[in-house]
């Protein structure tokens, strides 16, 4: 199974991408994976890589098709991927296209005061590093290690409207997959389980 999860900031991709990757045992990819194993690995690609990302400059598209594509031929991804966060744009999908034929393209959609809601809960762990969430705290510390938490820069309401309106999911990219008939909507819910479980419908089609 090759599917593309595509989705805003905050609406559980990851989490989804996490579950379904144990379940079907297929590997959760991401460019931000992608780009950190090259660079770690110091192949050819990430040594290319490596100064544009630590100089906080974008990837060029044309160096980013080439990581997906070296990515998902390798044997891991023989029965399948889950794709989050590419393609960006109808440019990168009819790159993808001429790479690999998708079998679903599933949007997670979430209204923007969910999000916000949702985001400016989230607080990380300064001694493990985990995400956590307000709701989760045991006496105002992580669950996990009973570390301070704090919140992240680009988890303040302010900062989250931004990061929704930069990275929409372009409609031209959903009219691209509705046009191949493999795109699938679903609401997030507040219940990872119950989210999951709509999703699950789909992928058993």
């Amino acid at each position: 199974m090759k599917l593309l999860l595509l989705g805003p900031v905050g609406s559980g991709k990851g989490t989804q991408a996490a579950i379904i990757s144990k379940k079907y045992n297929i590997p959760h990819i991401s460019t931000g994976e992608i780009f950190r194993w090259n660079i770690q690995n110091e192949t050819e690609l990430g040594k290319i890589v490596k100064p544009i990302v630590e100089s906080g400059n974008l990837v060029p598209e044309e160096l980013t098709n080439k990581l997906v594509e070296d990515r998902i031929k390798k044997q891991d991804c023989e029965n399948g991927f889950i794709l989050d966060g590419y393609p960006r744009n109808l440019a990168q999908a009819y790159a993808l296209d001429k790479m690999t034929n998708l079998d679903k393209v599933i949007l997670i959609n979430l209204s923007e005061d969910e999000i916000i809601k949702r985001l400016s809960s989230r607080r990380m762990c300064s001694k493990c590093k985990q995400p956590t969430s307000l709701q989760w705290l045991v006496n105002g510390k992580c669950e996990k290690c009973g570390g301070e938490v704090y919140v992240r820069n680009d988890d303040k309401p302010e900062v989250i409207k931004v990061r929704l309106e930069t990275n929409k999911v372009p409609n031209e990219l959903i009219d691209f997959y509705k046009n191949k008939g493999i795109f699938y909507k679903i609401d997030a819910t507040n219940d990872v389980e119950e989210t999951f479980q709509l999703l699950d419908v789909i992928l058993k089609k």
